[in-house]
């Protein structure tokens, strides 16, 4: 079933260290490589069923990772 599915993917998740995952995860990280790789943002909102783009913006986690300058900022 799909509660099962879940169960063996929250285990295997847990087994590497991610102890929060949920379906929005997954949705995430698919709208967010589909963007990516020059993925169109009204073309991620219909494959994510999506009525509005701004939804579908939420779900982009391409502008997260920190670059080369802010990282440079991190003085130990």
């Amino acid at each position: 079933t799909r509660f099962d599915v879940y169960s063996m993917i929250k285990r295997s998740a847990k087994k590497v260290g991610f102890d929060n995952v949920t379906c929005h995860t997954f949705r995430a990280t698919g709208i967010t490589v589909y963007m990516e790789n020059g993925g169109m943002l009204e073309r991620a909102q219909k494959i994510a069923g999506h009525s509005d783009s701004r939804t579908t913006k939420l779900y982009d986690r391409s502008d997260d990772s920190p670059n080369r300058q802010e990282v440079e900022r991190i003085i130990l």
